[in-house]
């Protein structure tokens, strides 16, 4: 099973070498409904930890999405950048739903995130 982290922001990250790959987790797709949108951060773009990078619009409301880590924007999931893909956000949120890559500045900052038994825990202290 893969070693995904989650921030308290409801991200996940799934770190591959000095890169981690970003999405949102199940728990906060389900509250959100079905996606209709996402708008992207601009590859190459560097971000800050806790900075909002991109948003995601669904029948509900739209939300900010706000990077776990530090770095350079690298790769984006242009595949749900067509509005009948944005579902994929919905089937598969941890997989094919990822919204972008970034080039951690601070690979350290990958070890300050939730494990996933520790992120259940904080789902379930609400």
């Amino acid at each position: 099973m893969a070693d995904y982290r989650y921030s308290k922001d409801h991200t996940w990250v799934l770190r591959r070498g000095e890169r981690a790959r970003v999405g949102i987790s199940d728990f906060v797709q389900s509250e959100l409904g079905e996606i209709s949108f996402v708008e992207f951060p601009e590859v190459g773009r560097r971000v800050d930890r806790g900075e909002a990078v991109c948003s995601i619009d669904s029948l509900k409301s739209t939300s900010e999405i706000y990077t776990p880590v530090s770095g350079t924007i690298v790769e984006i999931n242009s595949k749900l950048g067509e509005e009948e893909f944005c579902t994929l956000i919905n089937s598969d949120p941890l997989g094919e739903g990822w919204l972008f890559t970034i080039e951690m500045q601070e690979p350290g900052q990958f070890d300050d995130l939730l494990t996933s038994t520790e992120y259940q825990r904080y789902l379930q202290e609400g």
